[in-house]
């Protein structure tokens, strides 16, 4: 099992580039970023330092979307990097949440999704793109290779991650919901005509390793409010009566009343109050290491390839350090 590692990108830029060296060095495999550019940073040019000052890991979004950037756009920031640092990159990419709600814009359509999935792939590895109904490509272009990864809950999404995704980004770490979503993700992909297995799939979640399981909670709160926001766009399509979805991601919203995306993805956010520490011990990795290595057990087991921390607490380089000297070289064979 590989481990990645999820940055915010608060300023200076330069601390989170220092994180990701030293994420390298612990071992992770994968450095990613959010990606909402009023909320945070600009992750392309915080991705180039990176890929500058690393050798090996993986960079890309967790997520970018297809609304907020021109998808020709985005693959030509991926097609660069490339070219520059060696084919290094990895597209995450979903129907937008905060970058797009900001702007006070609706998520993408899925249809909008599978589009885009398919056109930045070819333009970044340099085959001719169906873009909105026109040809186009990078002249540029020789030898890039682009994995797109597609993140979701609903139904629809997960059938388009099966149809046409290099991978499939899960944002819990919940494992009944995971063996829910890897099965859609595997029986879409067989449906389409694909290799199940060729899917690589990603959980990711906060992980905080310490003692003190009541502050790992109030730390890492604010997880169960942003998935909650995407939980609250199945229920609205599909209602919570637990047909189309489990209702174990769909209960622990209905005491959600709002949301203020000024407080997206911050610990302390008065607006996850609702959200009890039952769902906060499911969809994190809290507690000692023999916990962290208990669930990515039964995550690998149920065919997750990669485990990405979030990493937006009180302990960063801690948990970091855990992680590069206990635990990944306890998952590297699993």
């Amino acid at each position: 099992m590989d481990i990645g590692v999820v940055f915010q990108l608060d300023p200076p830029a330069s601390a989170v580039v220092d994180l990701a060296v030293k994420a390298e060095q612990a071992g992770f495999s994968h450095v990613w970023s959010f990606d909402s550019h009023l909320l945070w940073q600009e992750p392309f040019v915080i991705h180039s330092q990176i890929l500058a000052k690393t050798r090996k890991v993986v960079v890309g979004p967790m997520v970018t979307n297809p609304k907020t950037r021109d998808w020709s756009v985005t693959a030509s920031h991926f097609a660069t990097l490339n070219e520059m640092y060696g084919n290094r990159t990895v597209c995450g990419i979903g129907r937008g949440d905060s970058a797009v709600r900001t702007l006070g814009l609706k998520p993408t359509t899925i249809a909008e999704l599978r589009a885009s999935t398919i056109a930045i792939r070819d333009l970044a590895e340099g085959r001719i793109a169906d873009v909105r109904g026109q040809d186009i490509h990078f002249p540029w272009v020789d030898g890039g290779a682009l994995p797109m990864w597609i993140a979701g809950y609903g139904p629809r999404a997960l059938a388009v991650a099966g149809e046409v995704g290099d991978g499939f980004i899960l944002q819990l770490a919940d494992p009944d919901i995971t063996a829910w979503t890897i099965g859609a993700v595997k029986a879409a992909a067989e449906k389409a005509g694909r290799d199940p297995d060729a899917v690589t799939f990603c959980v990711a979640a906060p992980a905080y390793v310490g003692e003190d399981l009541a502050h790992q909670r109030n730390q890492t709160r604010w997880f169960g409010g942003m998935v909650g926001n995407h939980v609250a766009d199945i229920v609205a399509r599909y209602g919570d009566g637990g047909g189309a979805v489990p209702k174990a991601l769909t209960d622990y919203i209905k005491g959600r009343t709002d949301y203020d995306y000024a407080e997206h993805g911050r610990v302390g956010n008065t607006h996850t109050n609702f959200v009890p520490d039952e769902i906060v011990d499911r969809f994190c990795l809290l507690g000692p290491v023999e916990d962290h290595l208990a669930r990515l057990k039964e995550l690998a087991d149920l065919g997750v390839d990669q485990f990405a921390v979030y990493l937006q607490h009180d302990a960063k380089e801690h948990t970091l350090s855990v992680y590069g000297e206990q635990i990944i070289p306890a998952v590297a064979d699993w």
